[in-house]
């Protein structure tokens, strides 16, 4: 495998159309790309201009369309809680739907931000789907983040909505998200509209205003389907940790992220297999 994987790399650097145009022919397009690489203006280079497609598309409902709605799509397991859940293709491609219908309900719009502030539970995997299917930019912030690093990606990302948890879940304690998150809100030079809160067992979170939504009422939402986005529009936005200054969000964009995620889950069947 080693062997075949350094052969890979010298084909993607060497002869990057040839090779990257090869794995998009795994995407699934709405509109076939009009070139593969524009390398016209460096460093800013453009992946699949002209193509049309959905990230979401292809990651749930391609596969429910084609005879895997029952197979297992996602399996969550944790040992501190003690929880294993199991989702099959046609179960998660709902939750999507719907989620993606209630942030829809909330005003986000194709090119609009979300941040998820969130624990890694399934609920943290549907937002970023969801707001991939309408074609919003989620940026995942990671939850073990204090307030004022919350509070400057959300003044730099602006985004509509929020969406958190009420708690996080360590071996020996429990962090309570809302309290960090109201403070973020109150530290940062933006104001998103709502905060979409997964309430949890373990803490359950007080909503002060209606500017808070729990996620189970906006999972009453009626679902929705993909929105077709250019292939250079972006998918999210991931900041750099900020430690040796302020922290740099860096942009993918939905048809260069999606045809090396292609790729690379490819090879990972292949290595499977043998």
């Amino acid at each position: 495998m080693t062997g075949e994987y350094e052969r890979a790399f010298r084909e993607s650097v060497n002869e990057p159309e040839r090779f990257w145009g090869a794995a998009a022919e795994k995407v699934q397009w709405y509109r076939t790309y009009d070139r593969v690489l524009n390398c016209e203006n460096p460093p800013f280079y453009r992946w699949f201009e002209g193509g049309v497609v959905n990230s979401c598309y292809n990651a749930l409902d391609y596969h429910v369309e084609n005879g895997l709605k029952d197979h297992t799509a996602l399996i969550y397991d944790s040992p501190v809680t003690k929880t294993i859940r199991r989702f099959s293709y046609g179960e998660l491609r709902d939750l999507v739907a719907r989620c993606a219908g209630g942030l829809q309900h909330l005003g986000v719009r194709k090119g609009d931000r979300v941040v998820i502030y969130m624990p890694m539970i399934p609920e943290a995997v549907i937002a970023m789907l969801a707001c991939a299917r309408i074609g919003a930019i989620h940026s995942v912030v990671f939850g073990g983040f204090a307030a004022r690093e919350l509070a400057a990606r959300i003044g730099d990302a602006r985004p509509r909505v929020v969406i958190s948890a009420s708690c996080g879940i360590e071996v020996n304690r429990i962090i309570a998200y809302q309290p960090l998150l109201e403070s973020a809100i109150g530290m940062s030079s933006h104001k998103p509209s709502t905060c979409i809160i997964v309430q949890r067992p373990e803490m359950t979170a007080v909503f002060p205003n209606s500017s808070y939504v729990p996620l189970d009422v906006l999972m009453e939402a009626e679902p929705v389907g993909c929105v077709p986005v250019v292939a250079t529009d972006p998918l999210y936005l991931l900041y750099t940790s900020g430690t040796t200054g302020k922290p740099k969000g860096v942009l993918r964009d939905n048809g260069g992220h999606l045809v090396a995620l292609m790729w690379s889950n490819e090879k990972y069947l292949r290595c499977l297999s043998r």
